[in-house]
């Protein structure tokens, strides 16, 4: 009787501490998930507070609409181009 307590003692301390390394490793990972999506936050706000320079594709798209909207405006007051 004395070696069954004993075994159901051990086998319930096994399993105390693998349930105590387990929460520690997954709360050990979670934290270091964390600190990562966090990094990565702040470098994409960190991204955005600098705007990259318009690309030449995008200047001359912008340089187009431009130019079709100054004509239909001069077509909206009838002058002709």
């Amino acid at each position: 009787m004395n070696q069954d307590s004993q075994f159901y003692i051990m086998i319930a301390s096994l399993a105390l501490m693998t349930m105590t390394i387990l929460a520690y490793s997954a709360m050990r990972i979670w934290n270091e998930w964390m600190a990562f999506k966090r990094e990565e936050l702040q470098q994409h706000l960190k991204d955005d507070n600098n705007p990259a320079q318009p690309s030449t594709m995008s200047r001359i798209e912008v340089a187009d609409l431009k130019e079709r909207v100054r004509k239909l405006e001069a077509i909206a007051a009838g002058i002709d181009l």
